[in-house]
């Protein structure tokens, strides 16, 4: 029978493990404040984990360092400590041989493994006490009620994941086994959209071609990247250096065959032989009149005008100017702001059947949260290369009526709904397509 100071300390203690405001402060009641009850010289606290005991607090120390020697032998020993929910004296004189070193360099001769479990049984940890002397049934009693506590208070402030484990396994127990297998067919019945994600970009879906008129380099830009401009505005020229250079020399062969008509004309008054030179002096002038009217008319192609009202599209004016181009070589668009939608590129390997109409969501990278909803207008025939250099298809899509259209140049992310499938083959069909690549069948 215990007296009445083992009692008072018993009351103490478990009021001292009912104060404790969190798991760390119970641990260290548990592995410290223990000895004013029952004297012992070590006590290590293991929690269950995944079924394994893992050493999570010791005597006379804040945090365990799972790396230190002592810890690292003392978490190997504890696999083999036995895990049947009872009170076990274990004596060094009983160990096995394995254990016989480690255990009289590291621990005193006499150990006692006391368990702690929560209000229903279930096995949350023990602790382990080592000391000199055998331990006696007076202290065996007063230990396991103490205990009985300790689990009761590690299971109000959390407990271990043993419990949850446990009931997973219980789960998965040959009783609920037939259940789960019920429900996880089941599940794959389910029918749910299939869908695929894409990059996306907004582009304006009748923009208007803006193209070098003739051969030449570009000389300069008269409007900014996504500027608006109206009918007539210029836009960019062509470098006229050239052709002013060739301009000046054809009027000045203008200039001459003009003169020799002039003599030869004088010369027929006089000469009737010469009559036959004034027609070919003719000629010559009417020629070089042709190639200066060419001229001048290709000088005055240098500069492109805007035929409609619109946003000027097209990349860096420092990547243009000075860059060779030929005649119908694209270099801006004209688009407008209310006809954007959106370009998809779809790779080959994550097509799915898509029918005209199928709603496209696009999530820009400037709003991610909020989507767009869009319609699929057009999906091309063959696939061709991305800018990303990726084999893809070809999409564009209308936005919804109603929807803020957004700048245009803006990118992001597009989500394209397919048909109803299973959810069984929604998630089998990449695997299958892999598998089938890889067998042939």
């Amino acid at each position: 029978m215990t007296d009445a100071a083992d009692l008072g300390l018993l009351l103490q203690i478990e009021a001292r493990a009912q104060e404790a405001q969190t798991l760390a402060a119970l641990r260290f009641t548990i592995v410290n404040e223990t000895h004013a009850l029952v004297p012992y010289r070590q006590a290590a606290l293991f929690d269950m984990q995944m079924g394994a005991p893992k050493l999570v607090s010791a005597s006379g120390l804040v945090s365990v360092a799972n790396d230190s020697p002592f810890a690292i032998w003392l978490s190997r020993f504890a696999q083999r400590l036995p895990r049947d929910g009872e009170i076990h004296r274990l004596d060094l004189a009983d160990a096995a041989p394995d254990d016989v070193q480690g255990w009289s360099e590291w621990l005193p001769e006499h150990l006692l493994l006391v368990p702690l479990r929560r209000s229903r049984g279930d096995f949350l940890g023990f602790v382990l006490y080592a000391r000199e002397e055998p331990w006696t049934e007076r202290e065996l009693v007063l230990l396991s009620r103490l205990h009985a506590t300790y689990g009761y208070c590690q299971q109000a402030l959390g407990g271990s994941g043993q419990s949850r484990w446990a009931r997973v396994r219980r789960l998965f127990g040959k009783r609920h086994r037939w259940k789960l297998v019920a429900a996880v067919v089941a599940l794959l019945f389910i029918p749910v959209r299939l869908s695929v994600l894409a990059p996306a970009e907004v582009v304006a879906l009748n923009a208007l071609a803006v193209a070098a008129p003739q051969d030449g380099v570009i000389g300069s830009f008269a409007v900014s990247p996504n500027t608006r401009v109206k009918a007539g505005d210029l836009l960019f020229s062509l470098d006229d250096s050239a052709l002013a250079n060739r301009l000046q020399v054809a009027r000045k062969s203008l200039e001459v065959a003009q003169a020799d008509a002039h003599v030869a004309q004088q010369r027929a008054f006089d000469d009737t032989k010469s009559k036959a030179e004034v027609a070919v002096a003719l000629g010559r002038v009417r020629e070089k009149e042709a190639e200066l009217a060419a001229i001048d008319t290709q000088a005055q192609r240098v500069e492109v005008r805007a035929d409609r009202d619109g946003i000027a599209i097209y990349t860096d004016p420092n990547d243009w100017i000075g860059r060779p181009v030929v005649t119908g070589e694209r270099v801006m668009q004209l688009a407008q702001p209310e006809d954007g939608g959106v370009l998809v590129w779809l790779g080959v390997s994550d097509a799915i059947n898509l029918d005209t109409g199928a709603p496209v969501r696009l999530f820009l990278h400037t709003e991610p949260l909020s989507p767009r909803p869009a319609a699929l207008i057009e999906t091309s025939y063959q696939a061709s290369e991305s800018p990303d250099g990726v084999a893809s298809y070809r999409l564009r899509a209308r936005f919804a009526e109603g929807t803020e259209i957004p700048r245009i140049g803006l990118r992001g992310t597009a989500r394209i709904s397919g048909d109803w499938v299973l959810l069984g083959y929604y998630l089998f069909r990449r695997p299958l397509a892999q598998l089938r690549e890889w067998t042939g069948l």
